[in-house]
Protein backbone atom coordinates (compact mmCIF):
# COMPACT_ATOMS: atom_id res chain seq x y z
CA UNK A 1 0.00 0.00 0.00
CA UNK A 2 2.80 2.08 0.84
CA UNK A 3 6.06 1.45 -0.35
CA UNK A 4 9.75 2.74 -0.05
CA UNK A 5 10.23 4.08 -3.65
CA UNK A 6 14.10 2.48 -2.77
CA UNK A 7 13.57 -0.97 -0.95
CA UNK A 8 10.42 -1.80 -1.75
CA UNK A 9 9.52 -2.39 1.47
CA UNK A 10 5.58 -1.86 2.99
CA UNK A 11 5.57 1.29 5.48
CA UNK A 12 3.03 0.35 8.72
CA UNK A 13 1.80 4.40 8.13
CA UNK A 14 1.33 6.55 5.20
CA UNK A 15 3.94 8.79 4.38
CA UNK A 16 3.72 12.56 4.21
CA UNK A 17 3.52 12.64 0.57
CA UNK A 18 0.69 9.97 0.93
CA UNK A 19 -1.20 11.61 3.14
CA UNK A 20 -0.56 15.42 0.81
CA UNK A 21 -1.81 13.15 -1.94
CA UNK A 22 -5.04 12.29 -0.06
CA UNK A 23 -5.96 15.97 0.68
CA UNK A 24 -5.11 16.68 -3.07
CA UNK A 25 -7.73 14.44 -4.12
CA UNK A 26 -10.09 16.22 -1.65
CA UNK A 27 -9.43 19.57 -3.09
CA UNK A 28 -6.72 21.24 -4.79
CA UNK A 29 -5.73 24.41 -6.85
CA UNK A 30 -2.16 25.46 -8.30
CA UNK A 31 -2.82 28.58 -5.37
CA UNK A 32 -1.87 26.59 -2.37
CA UNK A 33 -0.11 23.54 -0.97
CA UNK A 34 -1.13 21.30 1.18
CA UNK A 35 0.74 20.56 4.66
CA UNK A 36 -0.10 17.25 6.71
CA UNK A 37 0.23 18.24 10.18
CA UNK A 38 -0.36 14.94 12.30
CA UNK A 39 -1.97 12.00 11.65
CA UNK A 40 -3.57 9.40 14.19
CA UNK A 41 -3.89 5.70 14.07
CA UNK A 42 -6.80 4.86 14.89
CA UNK A 43 -6.90 1.01 14.47
CA UNK A 44 -4.46 -1.20 15.33
CA UNK A 45 -1.56 -1.82 12.62
CA UNK A 46 -1.72 -5.20 11.31
CA UNK A 47 -0.82 -6.61 7.26
CA UNK A 48 -2.48 -9.10 4.90
CA UNK A 49 -1.55 -10.92 1.54
CA UNK A 50 -3.29 -10.26 -1.26
CA UNK A 51 -2.76 -11.60 -5.15
CA UNK A 52 -2.32 -9.27 -7.87
CA UNK A 53 -1.25 -9.44 -11.64
CA UNK A 54 2.05 -8.39 -12.74
CA UNK A 55 3.33 -8.96 -16.28
CA UNK A 56 0.67 -11.82 -17.29
CA UNK A 57 2.35 -13.52 -13.63
CA UNK A 58 0.01 -13.99 -9.83
CA UNK A 59 2.19 -12.14 -7.37
CA UNK A 60 1.43 -11.84 -3.54
CA UNK A 61 2.06 -8.60 -2.02
CA UNK A 62 1.72 -7.34 1.29
CA UNK A 63 -0.92 -4.40 2.36
CA UNK A 64 -1.93 -2.65 5.61
CA UNK A 65 -5.33 -4.37 6.50
CA UNK A 66 -8.74 -2.45 8.48
CA UNK A 67 -7.15 0.86 8.63
CA UNK A 68 -8.47 4.03 10.03
CA UNK A 69 -6.68 7.43 10.68
CA UNK A 70 -7.90 10.49 11.26
CA UNK A 71 -5.46 13.83 9.90
CA UNK A 72 -5.02 16.88 10.79
CA UNK A 73 -3.88 20.04 8.04
CA UNK A 74 -3.81 23.52 6.67
CA UNK A 75 -2.88 25.26 3.32
CA UNK A 76 -0.56 28.01 2.79
CA UNK A 77 -0.08 29.40 -0.43
CA UNK A 78 1.72 29.01 -3.17
CA UNK A 79 4.84 31.79 -3.57
CA UNK A 80 5.68 29.93 -6.66
CA UNK A 81 2.79 30.46 -8.24
CA UNK A 82 2.82 34.22 -8.78
CA UNK A 83 -0.35 34.41 -11.22
CA UNK A 84 -2.66 33.18 -8.94
CA UNK A 85 -2.08 36.04 -6.51
CA UNK A 86 -5.75 37.20 -6.83
CA UNK A 87 -7.42 33.68 -6.14
CA UNK A 88 -5.46 34.15 -2.29
CA UNK A 89 -9.09 33.57 -0.75
CA UNK A 90 -8.54 31.72 2.75
CA UNK A 91 -12.31 31.91 3.02
CA UNK A 92 -13.51 30.42 -0.13
CA UNK A 93 -10.74 27.58 -0.48
CA UNK A 94 -11.28 26.57 3.15
CA UNK A 95 -15.19 26.46 2.44
CA UNK A 96 -14.95 24.67 -0.62
CA UNK A 97 -12.83 21.90 1.19
CA UNK A 98 -15.17 21.24 3.68
CA UNK A 99 -18.13 20.82 0.91
CA UNK A 100 -15.31 18.41 -1.18
CA UNK A 101 -15.00 17.14 2.01
CA UNK A 102 -18.30 16.41 3.14
CA UNK A 103 -18.85 14.55 -0.10
CA UNK A 104 -15.89 12.18 -0.07
CA UNK A 105 -13.49 14.24 -2.07
CA UNK A 106 -13.60 15.53 -5.62
CA UNK A 107 -11.48 12.60 -7.26
CA UNK A 108 -10.86 8.93 -6.27
CA UNK A 109 -8.70 8.77 -3.23
CA UNK A 110 -5.59 6.14 -3.92
CA UNK A 111 -4.17 4.58 -0.74
CA UNK A 112 -0.67 4.27 -2.35
CA UNK A 113 -2.05 1.90 -5.46
CA UNK A 114 -5.39 1.71 -7.56
CA UNK A 115 -5.46 -1.40 -5.71
CA UNK A 116 -6.23 0.50 -2.59
CA UNK A 117 -8.91 3.04 -2.76
CA UNK A 118 -10.16 5.39 0.14
CA UNK A 119 -12.75 6.64 2.03
CA UNK A 120 -12.42 10.44 3.45
CA UNK A 121 -15.21 11.98 6.01
CA UNK A 122 -15.16 14.71 8.02
CA UNK A 123 -13.47 14.32 11.87
CA UNK A 124 -12.78 16.09 14.49
CA UNK A 125 -9.11 15.00 15.40
CA UNK A 126 -8.89 13.48 18.68
CA UNK A 127 -12.27 12.52 18.93
CA UNK A 128 -13.40 8.73 19.52
CA UNK A 129 -11.20 6.16 21.22
CA UNK A 130 -7.49 5.04 19.02
CA UNK A 131 -5.98 1.61 19.92
CA UNK A 132 -2.32 3.49 20.14
CA UNK A 133 -4.53 5.50 23.03
CA UNK A 134 -1.90 6.31 25.67
CA UNK A 135 0.40 3.34 24.35
CA UNK A 136 3.76 5.65 24.63
CA UNK A 137 6.40 6.19 21.68
CA UNK A 138 6.61 3.78 18.93
CA UNK A 139 10.06 4.20 16.37
CA UNK A 140 9.65 3.34 13.01
CA UNK A 141 12.81 4.77 11.92
CA UNK A 142 14.39 6.71 9.16
CA UNK A 143 11.68 6.84 6.63
CA UNK A 144 10.52 8.15 3.00
CA UNK A 145 8.73 11.54 3.48
CA UNK A 146 8.09 12.98 0.24
CA UNK A 147 9.12 14.60 -3.15
CA UNK A 148 10.61 18.39 -3.19
CA UNK A 149 9.58 19.58 -6.86
CA UNK A 150 10.43 23.20 -7.78
CA UNK A 151 6.98 24.21 -8.57
CA UNK A 152 6.98 24.15 -4.10
CA UNK A 153 10.21 25.04 -3.75
CA UNK A 154 10.92 27.73 -0.39
CA UNK A 155 14.99 28.01 -1.80
CA UNK A 156 17.35 27.84 -4.56
CA UNK A 157 17.81 24.41 -4.40
CA UNK A 158 14.44 23.37 -3.78
CA UNK A 159 13.41 24.99 -7.13
CA UNK A 160 16.21 24.25 -9.17
CA UNK A 161 15.78 20.37 -8.49
CA UNK A 162 14.02 17.27 -7.62
CA UNK A 163 15.02 15.67 -4.40
CA UNK A 164 13.85 12.88 -2.21
CA UNK A 165 13.03 13.49 1.30
CA UNK A 166 13.30 11.44 4.49
CA UNK A 167 12.67 11.89 7.89
CA UNK A 168 13.02 9.73 11.20
CA UNK A 169 9.50 9.01 12.11
CA UNK A 170 7.99 8.09 15.90
CA UNK A 171 4.63 7.46 16.96
CA UNK A 172 3.22 8.96 20.22
CA UNK A 173 0.03 7.75 21.71
CA UNK A 174 -1.08 6.91 18.55
CA UNK A 175 -0.15 10.46 16.83
CA UNK A 176 2.47 11.08 14.10
CA UNK A 177 3.31 14.55 13.92
CA UNK A 178 5.22 15.29 10.63
CA UNK A 179 8.21 17.46 10.31
CA UNK A 180 7.48 19.96 7.80
CA UNK A 181 9.50 19.15 4.42
CA UNK A 182 11.91 22.17 5.14
CA UNK A 183 13.27 20.37 7.64
CA UNK A 184 13.61 16.87 6.61
CA UNK A 185 17.30 15.65 4.60
CA UNK A 186 17.18 15.29 1.57
CA UNK A 187 18.57 13.66 -1.64
CA UNK A 188 19.31 15.54 -5.05
CA UNK A 189 17.67 13.60 -7.83
CA UNK A 190 18.05 15.55 -11.20
CA UNK A 191 17.86 19.33 -11.70
CA UNK A 192 14.24 20.69 -13.46
CA UNK A 193 12.29 23.53 -13.19
CA UNK A 194 8.93 24.70 -12.59
CA UNK A 195 6.51 25.00 -15.34
CA UNK A 196 5.34 28.73 -15.71
CA UNK A 197 2.12 29.75 -16.81
CA UNK A 198 1.56 32.72 -19.23
CA UNK A 199 -1.57 34.65 -19.51
CA UNK A 200 -3.75 32.86 -21.60
CA UNK A 201 -3.27 29.72 -19.36
CA UNK A 202 -3.56 31.71 -16.24
CA UNK A 203 -7.04 33.15 -17.79
CA UNK A 204 -8.31 29.80 -19.08
CA UNK A 205 -7.55 27.95 -15.53
CA UNK A 206 -9.52 30.86 -13.55
CA UNK A 207 -12.36 30.61 -16.23
CA UNK A 208 -12.54 26.97 -15.47
CA UNK A 209 -12.15 27.44 -11.26
CA UNK A 210 -15.10 29.54 -11.62
CA UNK A 211 -17.27 27.20 -13.29
CA UNK A 212 -16.64 24.50 -10.45
CA UNK A 213 -16.93 26.97 -7.33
Amino acid sequence: MFTDPESGGSFPVPTYEAVKGILRSVYWKPTFIWVPDELRVMNRISMEDYSVMRRGKCVVQRRLADIRWQVRAHFVWNDNRPEFARDRDEDKHFRIALRSLARGGRFPVWLGTADCPGEVRPARFGSSGGYYDGSGAVDFGVMYHGVNYPDEGWNEFTRTTVSRRKWHCVMNDGVIRFLSPEKCSAEFVRTARAKRFNSTDTEVGACAAGKQN
